[in-house]
């Protein structure tokens, strides 16, 4: 051995660390992996002298997560404001009841190691992450203070189906609010993220107020997607799957109507998510509602306009590596806009969904909902009474609905 180093010639033994070191060197940190657990789809909500939101005030929103995590970021969006947003202190908690939080598991967020920060017109901001124990299905509640500033237009989920709060002044630091006003809606709050392994990842489901939850009892996350979630928990193969819930009430697939339409917020409300694996569409049942209403049609569109606009979705959610499935579109003959011309045109369209190669996957919403007797209608089980939307039982029917195996590759 002494024979063969003296035999080396200097410039080589110079390099013999950098060779034996270069492998471990070149070896790169993985990077984190971050997995939405809650969102919201927002939309713009005019805001006449604070009437939605008035400055000087503490917003308390309680969201239920999917995935729990030991580290979690949170995701607050300025996205259709017309002026800066100043939040001037945020934290994040776990809820204990109404308004109250549990004061040991509070943390201050933080932006780039600043407790306030101003986040631009059309734009949105992660918070630095902090450690919580987040449990699966977890009531969380986040608080931040928007002090004096113009909000004319602000950014707002506008049917939460959950019970938040507000409160004047900064007081997001205290374990109870005091007689705060009750409020039904999720303004500037978007997502939170939790950081886990490589296996985690999340399903968006991208759709109008069926995915919503419209017509479900407020405070009990009785929606389809919670349904769903708490099915893919309690399965071994499963279990490391978020649900996260874009729908919009009144959503359209090619019309800026109830926010913009289902093309228009596709990059960012599917594509911009954390950690996304799957696509779930339930989309189309309000172009079809309105371009054939029978009293005051608006915005006419054909079948064949709205199954190109799904195959549109597939194709660029598989552009980035995020399989598909098709959801049927549920009955609707009986409600208000429902017209023989727009049940051709559903039929049309589910006739897509059962048949085509462009989407990995099928759900069929309308045979879980649907009257055997009467096919075009919900069954009693099912309706909420409007004929559109499912009632908490229908929702359940829907979520129990849905195979998992479609999750398990």
């Amino acid at each position: 051995m002494t024979r063969r180093n003296k035999s080396l010639s200097p410039l080589l033994l110079l390099l013999l660390p950098v060779l034996t070191l270069t492998p471990f060197a070149a070896a790169a940190t993985p990077p984190d992996h971050w997995v939405g657990t809650w969102a919201a789809s927002p939309i713009a909500v005019t805001n006449p002298e604070g009437q939605i939101i008035a400055p000087d005030t503490t917003l308390r929103e309680i969201v239920r997560v999917s995935l729990g995590g030991p580290l979690v970021r949170v995701i607050f969006s300025n996205e259709f404001g017309l002026d800066p947003l100043t939040i001037g202190a945020a934290r994040i908690a776990l809820s204990a009841s109404q308004s109250e939080v549990s004061l040991p598991s509070t943390n201050i967020l933080t932006f780039g190691g600043h407790p306030t920060v101003t986040i631009p017109p059309g734009a949105l901001i992660l918070s630095d992450p902090v450690a919580l124990k987040l449990p699966a299905f977890a009531d969380v509640a986040v608080s931040l203070y928007l002090p004096e500033q113009p909000m004319r237009q602000v950014t707002v989920h506008s049917s939460a189906l959950q019970t938040s709060y507000a409160a004047p002044g900064n007081v997001v630091g205290a374990k109870q609010l005091d007689a705060p006003k009750e409020i039904f809606n999720w303004p500037i709050l978007k997502g939170i993220d939790v950081k886990l392994d490589g296996d985690s990842a999340a399903i968006v489901t991208l759709g109008d107020s069926i995915t919503d939850g419209a017509q479900s009892t407020r405070n009990t996350n009785a929606r389809w997607p919670n349904v769903l979630a708490a099915r893919l928990q309690a399965n071994k193969k499963t279990a490391k799957l978020a649900v996260l819930n874009e729908g919009i009430g009144g959503n359209r697939l090619l019309h800026d109507v109830a926010g913009p339409s289902a093309l228009a917020r596709f990059d960012r409300d599917v594509l911009a998510q954390a950690g996304v694996k799957y696509l779930i569409f339930l989309e189309g049942i309000n172009d079809i509602g309105h371009a054939t209403n029978p009293v005051n049609p608006d915005n006419p569109v054909t079948a064949d306009e709205l199954i190109a606009a799904l195959g549109q979705i597939a194709e660029r959610a598989h552009t980035h590596g995020i399989k598909v499935i098709g959801a049927t579109l549920t009955p609707y003959i009986g409600a208000k806009y429902a017209s023989p011309e727009g049940e051709a045109m559903r039929q049309a369209i589910n006739k897509w969904i059962r048949t085509t190669n462009q989407i990995d996957g099928v759900i069929d919403f309308e045979k879980a909902t649907q009257d055997p007797a009467n096919p075009a209608v919900y069954s009693s089980a099912a309706d909420s009474g409007d004929h559109l939307h499912p009632a908490n039982a229908g929702y359940k029917l829907m979520g129990d609905s849905i195979d998992l195996k479609l999750f398990e590759k």
